[in-house]
């Protein structure tokens, strides 16, 4: 039964569900020395085309620039992601990964990836179609 913190108890299930499968990817991810929240900034930087700005990396993970920041220094004091400067704009970074960086990101996603194969292994093809369909008209709903 999930703890009320809403008037509707679906909502809280749904938020109690995405909070314990959070949990229990952070506590994969961390035997490794990794976080959710690192993983996300890596693989944003992995996936873009060209080094990213910080307000860019903090656009795309959906996180204040405040925490990005604090992510992006701990990434760079582990030799995961480098700070260069941007070409026009002297006050500005880019980052990117490292080699180290591409290579923990790689871990990382696998880690990801198992775990969450883990904690949805049973669902079946049906389930799964089902449950991205429910989450899909609520996510319409509210778009």
């Amino acid at each position: 039964m999930a703890v009320q913190g809403s008037s509707d108890v679906l909502i809280d299930e749904l938020y109690e569900t995405t909070h314990g499968l959070r949990r229990f990817v952070e506590a994969r991810l961390r035997s490794g020395g990794a976080s959710v929240a690192r993983l996300r900034a890596l693989r944003m930087l992995a996936r873009a085309e060209q080094p990213l700005r910080m307000r860019d990396l903090s656009e795309l993970t959906g996180v204040a620039a405040r925490t990005t920041t604090s992510i992006v220094d701990s990434l760079e004091r582990d030799g995961l992601v480098e700070r260069l400067p941007h070409p026009t704009d002297r006050r500005a970074f880019l980052l990117r990964l490292t080699e180290e960086g591409l290579r923990c990101h790689r871990e990382a996603e696998e880690v990801d990836r198992q775990a969450l194969a883990e904690a949805t292994a049973a669902l079946d093809a049906d389930d799964r179609a089902q449950l991205r369909a429910l989450l899909a008209r609520i996510r319409a709903a509210t778009a």
